[in-house]
């Protein structure tokens, strides 16, 4: 499997001065590392939540073990693919930009409803988060072109 992102030729001494050796992308697209930080954000606050339930069932919080442990694998699966989507945004792949895309616009309900529970820090915590990740995912340069000099 090769890890090295999808790079056009770019012509020596044009790595911005970031050092010798290192892969070049496109050239350094801001909305594309604010996706992958906000993708990366995301997951790891969803391995936080599993810690979380997991400590709760240690200390014997939850009132049935099987719903917690089955609450913690689906929200791990979550974290699993949304740290998937930070990885493939920050080696210059473009398929992650529909998942971040539809991932966050399944969050603004979840921003609103925390908002009516009163809880409204949380709410716009989590809205802001995800308005910020779906700007980032659609200013994005996702283009196949590859670049050329001006």
């Amino acid at each position: 499997m090769n890890d090295e992102p999808a790079a056009p030729h770019v012509p020596s001494g044009s790595s911005g001065g970031h050092g010798e050796g290192r892969s070049v992308r496109r050239g350094r697209d801001t909305a594309r590392d604010v996706a992958a930080a906000v993708c990366a954000v995301q997951a790891l606050s969803l391995v936080g939540f599993v810690v979380f339930y997991l400590v709760e069932l240690v200390q014997g919080a939850g009132d049935d073990p099987t719903r917690v442990v089955m609450s913690a694998l689906l929200i791990l699966v979550f974290a699993v693919g949304i740290g998937a989507l930070a990885r493939g945004w920050w080696r210059g792949a473009n398929w992650p930009n529909t998942p971040t895309i539809v991932w966050d616009l399944l969050l603004l309900p979840v921003a609103w409803s925390l908002f009516q529970a009163g809880r409204a820090l949380v709410a716009l915590l989590v809205g802001g988060v995800a308005v910020v990740g779906i700007v980032a995912a659609v200013r994005a340069d996702t283009s196949e072109e590859p670049l050329r000099p001006e």
